[in-house]
């Protein structure tokens, strides 16, 4: 009875939160009375807490620009982690615009999305990323094109990191620099997560997202740590391929430490403490 009670106010929470978005952030979109990155924050924000995540981040965002953030992807939920930990943009897959509800909120978010089938379209998509990147728009690149079980990281596509070169024409200094993320879900209940749990929050192949979601609010208390490597320099003489391979390497071993050695749970009480705004040190 409890779990259903979480499922329903959860839910209920979810949608008057989605519907606070579509009032505000298309006022911000349009007029700039605030910034387009408060609601966006807010919002995950919300998600996190309704949904039990507590959120541990170790490091930060760079401040230099242009900066793409390459990171591993296990869930849906890596949005929400990452969004309420900064103030970030995402590119995302192109059937994800037509979901119900949360294809209407990536757009809010002015999220990029691509299409990995159709080759003809990639220039065109790196082309925006690129343009997105010159702009001063931080962009976040689920690097391996795919979700995985939450255990192992996988190849690196090195596609998309064509979008940091394209972006050089419009960088100051020809530089543009590439940053690795780390998202690791560590603790349920506060209990160690082992190998064969992770697939508690993963999200692979045709899984439907409602029971997903209602399994995690029914189940809630769920710890997720979002590492921030340090940022790798591109420039004219970079390779595309060397690059995604050395950022793979730098997310690997951040991940390997946070599934291994994973941070202490925190009662909820003090983990607001844990999203402090992007730029400030815990």
């Amino acid at each position: 009875m409890i779990g259903w009670l979480r499922i329903v106010i959860g839910l209920f929470l979810l949608v008057v939160g989605m519907l606070l978005v579509a009032i505000f952030q298309p006022i911000a979109l349009k007029t700039g009375l605030w910034h387009e990155k408060y609601i966006p924050r807010w919002w995950h924000r919300l998600a996190a807490k309704v949904l039990g995540i507590r959120i541990h981040r170790t490091g930060s965002m760079a401040e230099i620009r242009p900066l793409l953030l390459a990171a591993n992807h296990v869930s849906w939920v890596d949005i929400i982690a990452l969004g309420a930990a900064a103030d970030v943009y995402f590119v995302a897959k192109a059937d994800m615009a037509k979901w119900p509800g949360i294809g209407w909120l990536c757009k809010m978010q002015r999220t990029v999305f691509v299409e990995r089938e159709r080759r003809g379209r990639s220039g065109d998509q790196v082309n925006e990323i690129g343009a997105r990147l010159a702009a001063g728009d931080p962009m976040v690149l689920f690097a391996e094109g795919t979700t995985s079980d939450g255990n192992l990281l996988k190849p690196f596509n090195s596609t998309l990191f064509g979008a940091a070169k394209m972006a050089l024409a419009a960088a100051p200094e020809g530089k543009v620099f590439i940053q690795p993320v780390a998202i690791a879900y560590t603790r349920l209940h506060g209990m160690p997560l082992g190998r064969d749990k992770r697939g508690h929050v993963a999200w692979i192949g045709d899984q439907d997202l409602l029971p997903h979601v209602v399994t995690l609010l029914r189940d809630g208390a769920l710890d997720a740590e979002v590492r921030f490597g340090e940022p790798v320099e591109f420039n004219a003489a970079s390779k595309r391929k060397e690059a995604a391979q050395r950022i793979e390497e730098n997310v690997r071993e951040m991940f390997v430490s946070a599934i291994r050695d994973p941070r202490p749970s925190k009662p909820p009480h003090v983990e607001g403490k844990a999203l402090s705004r992007p730029g400030e040190r815990r």
